[in-house]
C-alpha cells in the first residue's frame, strides 16, 4: 500500500475539492431565479447555469476530485480509501456554516461527530 499518510493527504485533497465544488454550486444557483413555472424560464434557466463561471469552476473542482481518487484507489483498498472518503461529509458541513452562514442542529453535529469518529477508527485500524 502506497504510504498511509499520502493515501489520507490525498483523500483530504479529493474531498477539498468536492466541498469547493458543492459551495461553488450552491452559490451558483442561489443567485438565480428558480421560480421556474413555463417551459421558456426552465429554457432560460439552464442557459444561464450553462454561462455562469462559478458552475464551471464547481465542474473543473468536481474533475479534479475525480482524476485524484482514481489514483488513489490505484494505491489503497476501496474499503479503507472509501471509508476516509467520509470526511467530506464533514468538511461540507463545516464550509456550509462558515461560507454559506447555513444552520445546522445538535442533533446533525452529532451525526457528524459519528462520521468523525468512525473516520478515526477505519484510520487507526
Amino acid at each position: 500500500m502506497y504510504g498511509i499518510f499520502a493515501i489520507i493527504g490525498l483523500i483530504a485533497l479529493t474531498d477539498a475539492c468536492d466541498t469547493i465544488s458543492q459551495l461553488l454550486l450552491k452559490h451558483s444557483i442561489n443567485t438565480l431565479d428558480l421560480h421556474i413555472d413555463t417551459i421558456r424560464k426552465a429554457l432560460r434557466f439552464v442557459l444561464r447555469l450553462v454561462r455562469s463561471p462559478l458552475v464551471w469552476c464547481g465542474f473543473l473542482f468536481s474533475t479534479v476530485s475525480l482524476g485524484v481518487w482514481l489514483f488513489v484507489l490505484t494505491k489503497a483498498p476501496l474499503n479503507f480509501a472509501y471509508s476516509l472518503d467520509s470526511m467530506r461529509y464533514v468538511m461540507i458541513a463545516l464550509a456550509s456554516v462558515i461560507v454559506l452562514k447555513e444552520k445546522v442542529g445538535a442533533v446533525r453535529w452529532m451525526g457528524i461527530l459519528s462520521v468523525v469518529i468512525g473516520i478515526a477508527m477505519v484510520a487507526a485500524g
